[in-house]
């Protein structure tokens, strides 16, 4: 089995690719020259330097011949290349290697006078960390290049730096199939043949890539042919697949799918496990696993990590008895990864490569001890982590803790948890098959070489030649007594034994049971199959069953069978295997045979939303028509007068303009509604804030120009006010109508889900928002000038009012424009928020600014004279400077009380109002009233 691991495309923070500078070649005693290789200098100079970057600890043994090793003795590390933690399966298959070593070099049937020596390295289960340590092999192999292409510049004989053994003839490994596609790239371009005992990958297979390539274990698509035969036997015909992110799992599926379609065998799902998946990921797996309740068998095409969290996430889906699991050599007849999972994997039919131990291996492994091996430099810490204690010369020497010191009686046994790996036996055929070829080669080429080691012509001979002539050509049987050969592909035999996972007879506990082999097909023993809860009887998993209503078939490929597909909540059944929209603004029926058209949804009469505002604004509209009466009524009176008639009716026209919105805003948007809505909103507002604005500009201009000189300011005047609030009314009107152009009122439909169709006015909210900015900027400068004539005297406390009306405005929008735009996912409320915020605006100018004249008019109608009110305090105030003269308004058509205002500190013998009124009444005669005392009344406003 490939035990994949996440491909790596890039260096590690801490395993950056070096700095490449190559070394001063020594041993000569000037420039070596290569006459052969100038092509490649450049890239074995960057190789040579790349390799002399490591400092990590390695097994060497010296020898005439030596064989490479790649071995993952640790797990990958998170922040470095190499994790702390031991790999157990790594260290058997590095010490297996050692064990093969040693016996050829006891074997004087192989390799004669001739001594095989090794140089293993560790890869951390990482490719790009073992691309880098396999440059050493490299180096190796150039140091002891043929020297007769090479010469000094004083001709004198060209040696290595570094004394080696020997070269490097061939490397066993890695496991990873991840590793051996990186590693087989960089050793083929030096002809250095490779063997891994563990890659299953299909892609090795491919000569084009990884011409000097071979495995002792078979390619994943035989495992795939072996699960699909067990499949049909069974008679399955209707599966879920799940398979591992990575060339192993991508695929072995990818075969398996392939042959399943050929042999009328459907796929209900296929699920891949992401290199980095959590939890989360494993549990939407069993879920949409479950989805397919009649593919109740399972294929997994996984790591073993993968396998084990599928099975953990079936058991907190309280799956257990759900699927039956057919799964490949990346499960196995591994016990941890069903320990405490016994129940869920129950009945799993399992692929293991067929694998046997071997002989003295055990009693070898046994026989190591940290004092005894010294060659495996990371002996100690397996050993140290095997029994979990610490050695003695490893102890810290200050120490605050109580250490579990290793005792010196402690031995491997299969009590201490010792089992031989599976992949034993394959790391051991790949020594061999370098040896036998060795030998064969040795023969041939070193007839008569009387001398220890290996003849010269050996040492220069071409490993590419070696791998095709030599290598692929081996035959034997193992010390397992197993078959050993290559294929063309360089692919070994593929054999595998069929496990099922069963409850002891006897005892609670459960084992792995071979119940059949694949050798070329299959023999399963189908008597001796258990699955789920003892039950001998094969489980249905069948394709092809009736479909319920909502659902289409949907055809695996051109085989004759269909899984039932739920068709979208939105759409329906067309034809038996087409699903097809309704559209939106269209809901299927209960049958999911046709489809209807879905209600409008718009503002209703009969909805609080709708009754709310509507109330509120009927309320608004009585009270402003009840105003408007009152002044028509008491028009001529000096308190209505006094007022500002005209801006005054204009003011109370936008207020109920603004209560009337309330019903076009509820009303079913049709063109003519928006249209209205558009020009309503606005207008209203300018209405109001235009009238309120030339108001507070005209009480500013007049007391701004008294503090400075007797001479009235120029457009005080009721027409002119009255001039200058419709051109900024004007000013919005010729804004909505230019919006009008350019977003063409109407009707639009909106969609917040498929269930829903929402008849709106084709208005955007951020339009709305925009088109209200030239309100919002009357507002403000009204407020500027609320705040500018918040000091004027108290007897012309209309600004006052007018001041608290703007400042309400204000916080009223502040909080409008928040919960209008965030409430867009209901036009219900939206709509609410919306008539609600316009009543509120026009009541606090209805009520701030008329409920004081309407007191007075009403309940005081002894106040509402033609006198000018001055208190005591505003009179003292004001008379305490030195004299000045009062200066009426101009007596623009008779001095009407509207325009008369008292223009800076008043006098005691400042002539009354009523002084005009004889001019007034009695043609172009005037008298003068006597000097008004303290206590009278000057203004009325």
């Amino acid at each position: 089995m490939d035990e994949e691991l996440s491909n790596v495309n890039v260096w590690d923070e801490q395993d950056n690719a070096p700095s490449y500078y190559p070394e001063e070649e020594e041993g000569c005693g000037g420039t070596v020259v290569d006459k052969g290789m100038n092509a490649l200098l450049p890239l074995l100079l960057l190789l040579l330097a790349g390799g002399a970057k490591l400092d990590q600890k390695a097994v060497s043994v010296p020898g005439d011949i030596v064989l490479g090793g790649l071995f993952p003795v640790h797990v990958k590390g998170e922040r470095s290349p190499c994790g702390f933690q031991i790999y157990h399966r790594g260290v058997q298959r590095l010490e297996a290697m050692m064990y093969a070593v040693d016996l050829i070099n006891n074997n004087s049937d192989i390799l004669p006078n001739v001594t095989l020596g090794v140089h293993i390295l560790d890869t951390c289960s990482r490719d790009t960390y073992a691309l880098n340590q396999s440059l050493q092999f490299v180096r190796a192999s150039l140091n002891n290049m043929d020297t007769a292409d090479l010469e000094c510049m004083d001709h004198s004989i060209p040696r290595p730096r570094h004394n080696y053994s020997g070269p490097v003839f061939g490397v066993v490994g890695g496991s990873y199939s991840s590793v051996s596609l990186q590693v087989a790239n960089l050793l083929g371009l030096f002809h250095i043949p490779q063997i891994s005992p563990a890659s299953t990958a299909k892609a090795l297979s491919d000569k084009t890539r990884f011409e000097y390539f071979a495995r002792t274990v078979p390619p994943d698509t035989f495992q795939s042919s072996a699960l699909v035969d067990i499949v049909k036997n069974v008679n399955w015909s209707y599966v879920s697949t799940i398979y591992s992110e990575g060339s192993y799992g991508e695929y072995g599926i990818e075969v398996f799918h392939r042959e399943a379609q050929e042999r009328n065998v459907c796929i209900a799902t296929a699920e891949k496990v992401p290199s980095a998946a959590n939890d989360r990921e494993f549990d939407n797996i069993i879920s949409k696993l479950r989805k397919k309740v009649n593919a109740r068998g399972v294929i997994l095409f996984t790591r073993a990590e993968d396998a084990r969290r599928i099975l953990q996430a079936a058991k907190r889906a309280k799956a257990t008895n759900e699927f039956y699991w057919v799964a490949s050599d990346g499960w196995g007849k591994q016990q941890k990864l069903v320990e405490n999972l016994e129940d869920i994997a129950e009945g799993a039919i399992t692929v293991e490569l067929q694998s046997e131990n071997i002989p003295g291996f055990d009693q070898y492994m046994m026989s190591l001890n940290p004092n005894t091996n010294k060659r495996n430099p990371w002996f100690q810490q397996y050993w140290e982590d095997t029994f979990d204690c610490i050695l003695p010369d490893n102890l810290p020497l200050e120490v605050n803790t109580t250490f579990n010191v290793c005792n010196s009686e402690l031995k491997l046994s299969q009590k201490a948890g010792y089992e031989q790996e599976s992949k034993v036996q394959f790391v051991v055929d790949a020594v061999f098959a370098f040896a036998l070829a060795l030998h064969n080669l040795y023969v041939d080429l070193c007839k008569g070489y009387n001398r220890k080691g290996i003849c010269p012509a050996m040492r220069l001979y071409d490993g590419g030649d070696f791998y095709k002539y030599y290598l692929l050509n081996v035959s034997f049987k193992d010390p397992a007594g197993s078959p050993v050969q290559f294929d063309q592909r360089g692919d070994g035999l593929a054999r595998y034994d069929i496990l099922n996972y069963q409850k002891l007879t006897n005892a609670s506990g459960y084992h792995y049971r071979v119940v059949g082999k694949w050798f070329g097909s299959l023999k399963l023993n189908s008597d001796i199959l258990v699955w789920n809860n003892n039950s001998t009887s094969p489980p249905t998993s069948a394709c092809s069953l009736p479909c319920e209503p909502g659902m289409i078939k949907k055809q695996q490929g051109d085989t004759c069978c269909w899984i039932c597909d739920k068709c979208e909540d939105y759409e329906y059944v067309y034809d038996e295997f087409t699903c097809k929209d309704c559209g939106f603004g269209n809901w299927p029926y209960p049958d999911k045979l046709s489809c209807y058209p879905l209600e409008l949804q718009y503002m209703r009469w009969n909805t609080a939303f709708a009754l709310v505002p509507a109330a509120f604004s009927c309320l608004g509209i009585t009270a402003t028509l009840l105003v408007i009466s009152l002044f028509i009524k008491h028009n001529d009176t000096p308190l209505v007068r006094a007022s500002g008639r005209e801006l005054s009716y204009m003011l109370l026209f936008g207020i109920l303009l603004c209560y009337l919105n309330t019903f076009v805003l509820l009303a079913r948007p049709t063109t003519e509604t928006c249209i209205l809505q558009r020009f309503g909103v606005g207008v209203g507002f300018s209405i109001i804030y235009g009238a309120l604005l030339t108001k507070t500009n005209r009480i500013s201009r007049i007391f701004d120009s008294a503090s400075k000189s007797a001479q009235r300011p120029s457009y005080i005047s009721p027409k002119s006010q009255v001039i200058i609030t419709c051109s900024l009314i004007a000013v919005q009107i010729i804004l909505t109508l230019v919006w009008m152009i350019v977003e063409r009122p109407g009707t639009r439909f909106y969609y917040p889900n498929r269930q829903q169709v929402i008849l709106k006015c084709k208005i955007q909210d951020m339009s709305f928002l925009f088109s209200q900015l030239y309100n919002m900027v009357l507002i403000t400068i009204c407020t500027v000038y609320a705040v500018k004539t918040r000091k004027i005297p108290e007897n012309f406390n209309e600004s006052k009012f007018i001041g608290f009306t703007m400042y309400t405005t204000c916080v009223i929008w502040l909080a409008f424009i928040p919960i209008y735009f965030g409430t867009g996912n209901s036009y219900e409320i939206q709509i609410t928020t919306l008539c609600v915020a316009i009543s509120m605006n026009a009541t606090v100018a209805l009520v701030c600014l008329y409920s004081p004249k309407v007191y007075i008019i009403v309940l005081h109608p002894d106040k509402n004279v033609r006198k000018l009110t001055m208190n005591s305090a505003a009179y003292r105030r004001y008379n305490s400077g030195p004299s000045s003269t009062y200066t009426a308004s101009s007596t623009h058509k008779g001095c009407e009380a509207s325009e008369a205002i008292p223009m800076h500190n008043v006098a005691p013998n400042t002539p009354s109002r009523s002084s005009c009124t004889a001019g007034t009444g009695h043609g172009s005669h005037s008298s003068v009233e006597p000097a008004v005392e303290p206590s009278e009344n000057v203004a009325l406003l």
